[in-house]
């Protein structure tokens, strides 16, 4: 999609990325706080998870307190994509309840097309969401649901020029690259949904390299988690912690002409945040000098 790649130039410099920092990592902070703390840090972007800490989507005022966020990312200089993972947005008692899958999933639906106009208010070209975890019903079933979900929502977007992120996440009926590849498939392939690719998520469980599963998704590529992660285990980890190889994770996503925000993902290190934020940027700059040098 042209929203998030370029003509690959021979000899690129990795520095042409740019990071970005997600927000369910940053929840200890106020939201202004956190934008400073990224910008004083070198970040170049942030990806706001929809959420009570930083920004409510059913709160009242939706677009006064959007204008006033935005008038912080400009302050900052920080580009903007929108999240919609946060756990308990929907309800306080279940995590990522309801989903596009599951009973009660209009409200699921009415807030990825809040975010929608959310990203509208804060010139976020992106989107990000996921299908949720299939309930006890048949997968036939389960794959009629989402289809039906994301057909809605992208019209949506469509209709508000802002393009979906689809993510595929560990447990959830879209869970690697293949399944978001038929989910393209189902709705004919709409230039509107493109992807999300968590890398921590492709050392989970896809069957492909980290540098193929990059290659594979570039053609629709418009986000990017990134963390450390290991084999089989779903978790969210610090650069160097894990089995993720940063330098091909890296080259790759130069490789292939990568344009749009790579947003570093790590909600279990919000506690220690001041700390994580310089450590993380620190982690991919001397990726960059490494592979620069070679």
């Amino acid at each position: 999609m042209r929203l998030a790649r370029r003509a690959p130039r021979e000899r690129r410099r990795v520095s042409t990325l740019r990071y970005a920092y997600v927000t369910n990592g940053l929840t200890d902070h106020r939201i202004g706080e956190a934008l400073e703390l990224l910008a004083e840090n070198g970040y170049g972007g942030v990806a706001l998870t929809l959420d009570h800490v930083h920004f409510d989507p059913g709160a009242p005022r939706l677009r006064a307190r959007a204008a006033r966020l935005r008038s912080q990312l400009e302050r900052f200089g920080l580009s903007c994509v929108v999240e919609t993972g946060a756990r308990f947005v929907l309800d306080p008692r279940r995590k990522h309840f309801p989903t596009l899958l599951s009973e009660g999933r209009e409200r699921r639906v009415e807030l990825l097309c809040r975010a929608i106009d959310v990203a509208v208010e804060l010139h976020a070209p992106v989107v990000s969401m996921w299908s949720g975890a299939a309930p006890d019903r048949s997968r036939a079933h389960a794959w009629d649901l989402l289809v039906d979900g994301c057909a809605r929502v992208l019209e949506h977007a469509q209709s508000n020029g802002v393009v979906l992120g689809f993510e595929p996440e560990p447990g959830m009926l879209v869970e690697r690259l293949a399944d978001y590849e038929d989910l393209r498939g189902r709705l004919g392939h709409p230039p509107g949904l493109g992807l999300t690719l968590d890398v921590g998520h492709v050392v989970w469980g896809e069957p492909l390299s980290v540098a193929e599963t990059v290659r594979r998704g570039a053609p629709t590529l418009v986000h990017v988690h990134l963390e450390d992660g290991r084999h089989g285990v779903h978790e969210h980890l610090m650069f160097g912690d894990g089995e993720l190889d940063l330098d091909e994770a890296l080259s790759a996503l130069v490789e292939v002409g990568y344009a749009g925000l790579v947003a570093v993902e790590l909600p279990r290190h919000a506690h220690a945040a001041h700390e994580a934020v310089p450590c993380a940027i620190a982690a991919l700059r001397a990726s960059e000098r490494e592979l620069a040098g070679r």
